[in-house]
This record gives structure tokens, sequence and C-alpha cells, in this order.
């Protein structure tokens, strides 16, 4: 059970940074904008909040800092692609491509220096109850932050008016224009969220999944966090599951190496979690789920208004 316990708690951890990012991303997407540089607004996130964390002593200020870098790379490509209509996936390949050479120059001197770890709330009398206790009452505050987030942004997509407004920028842009929503101005809020959500989610990483700063430490992460979206056919419940899903995957690939239970190099496990991406991405788009992913009609193109 303890060994059980053990396995269960690092797929949390492993879920929770893709799980931030993607939530952050969904919402980007749901008003119909597709920003592919989560991977660098995590990074910028990760160093961020590890530099502050290290330098002012406080989780709390890095965490704030880390989602205020995430934000500050979204407004940059917001203003790119929202007032000047540059295209999206170029711009965001180029966000991502400045986010992983900006965090590496700032993050340079903190290479190889130790952090505290985000501290668990561990209620009392709670954490000390077999299985159960370590698992939902020992965790830190970014994992019931996640969860939490999840059933805010159901409840805000599909239960009020500025959810009804969001989604219809990403169905209709032209017709939320002509009825008196400010498309622009929402779709400018979106993009500042998914580039917070995803500072958080880099921030995870260099203060509570491994508590130090690496260079390109996100390793591929903002990328499965895209897919992750698509996976879970733009559904905050579906994206709950399939990130824990993918955590899981990460977490037993690096078991099976620690256990000797394939006799195949370790790369090649270590290709698992990228490897189920690829193959959930080509099953969902050729399969039979082809007609329910149900993306965003608007999704990915420019908007400018008229009138």
């Amino acid at each position: 059970m303890d060994a059980l316990t053990a396995i269960l708690l690092t797929v949390i951890t492993a879920a929770t940074p893709l799980l931030l990012a993607a939530l952050g991303e969904l919402v980007v997407e749901r008003a119909g904008v597709l920003n592919l540089g989560v991977e660098g607004m995590m990074l910028a996130g990760a160093v961020t909040g590890f530099a502050v964390t290290h330098v002012a002593g406080s989780h709390t200020l890095g965490l704030i800092a880390a989602a205020l870098a995430g934000a500050a790379l979204s407004l940059i490509f917001a203003v790119l692609t929202l007032s000047l209509l540059a295209n999206q996936v170029a711009t965001g390949l180029a966000l991502t491509i400045f986010g992983i050479g900006l965090s590496a120059l700032i993050g340079a001197p903190f290479v190889g220096t130790p952090s505290p770890r985000l501290p668990a709330l561990n209620p009392p009398g709670l954490t000390g109850l077999p299985v159960v206790g370590p698992l939902l009452f020992g965790q830190d505050v970014l994992v019931y932050l996640s969860i939490l987030l999840t059933a805010g942004i159901a409840w805000f997509l599909f239960r009020t008016r500025a959810g009804m407004i969001l989604r219809a920028c990403g169905e209709n842009a032209e017709a939320a224009h002509a009825l008196g929503y400010p498309v622009r101005r929402v779709r400018y809020l979106a993009v500042l969220f998914g580039g917070a959500m995803a500072g958080l989610g880099g921030a995870y990483l260099s203060l509570a999944y491994t508590p130090m700063w690496a260079e390109a430490m996100t390793a591929g992460r903002g990328w499965i966090a895209l897919a992750l979206v698509v996976f879970a056919a733009w559904r905050p419940w579906r994206l709950l599951l399939g990130a824990y899903l993918f955590g899981a995957v990460t977490i037993l690939q690096l078991n099976a190496q620690g256990w000797g239970l394939f006799v195949v190099p370790s790369q090649v496990l270590s290709m698992l979690p990228y490897l189920a991406t690829i193959l959930v991405l080509v099953a969902i788009s050729a399969g039979p789920w082809k007609g329910r992913l149900n993306a965003p009609a608007n999704l990915g193109q420019p908007f400018r208004p008229v009138g």
C-alpha cells in the first residue's frame, strides 16, 4: 500500500502542471484564439517563480510573479495576433522559442541552486489516514487550486452569461460583434488568463515537482497540454481526466525503467508520454470520435471589427 500511495502521489504531481497549463489554453481556444506558445510561457513562469521565491523567500510572491510572467508573454502574443492580426500559429511558435531563450538567460545564475519545496497544507488529523490521507489532504495549494479551477471554469463556460459570450466569440466572432459584444476585449482577457495559468503550471515544476531550476525543464509539457485540450474536446472535466491519465503514463514509464519490466532501451520508455499523445490525437482525429470534437468554429481565425 505504501508503494501504491507513493505512485499515486507522483501521478498527482505529474498531472498538476499539465492540468494548469491546459485549463488556461482551453479558455483561450474557447474564445477562438490558438496560442501555441504554452511551452514558452511555462518556462517563463518556471524561472520567474523560482527566482522570486529564491530571492524574496516567499512562495506566494513566487507564484504571483510566475503568473504575471506568463501573462506578460501572452500579452505580446495578444498584441501581435489580435491587434496587428499576425498569424496565430507562427506567432505562437515564435513565442515558444522566445520563452525558451529568455528563460535560459534569466535562469543562468540559478542553475543548480536548491530551493525549498512548495509546502503541503497537511490539515491536522487528516493526513495520517491510510492511503486517503496523503492523497486528499497532503497536497500543496496548486493541486487543490487546479481542481477548483476545473470546476470554476466548467461553471463559468456553461452556466454564466460571460461564459456564453466568450464561447460565442470563439464560435462566430462576427455575429458576436454584431450583437454588441466586445470580441477583441474578450479574447485579450482570455489570452492573458491562459498565459497566467501556463505560468503557474511552469512554477509548479520548479517549486514543487522538482524544486530547482534547469534549462528547458518543461521538457515538452506545453505541447502535451495543447494536445490535452483536443483530447478533452474542449471540456474542463474531460481535461482533468486526461491530465491525470497522461500524468500516470509519465510516472509509469519511470517506474517501469526502475523495475526493469521491459528489456528495451530507457530512451524508448522515456518516449511513452509523447508517443501516447501522438497516438491519442491520431485516434480521435481519424476514428469514430472525429465528429464529437466540437472545436470552436472560429478557432485560429483572425477577427477585424467592422463598423
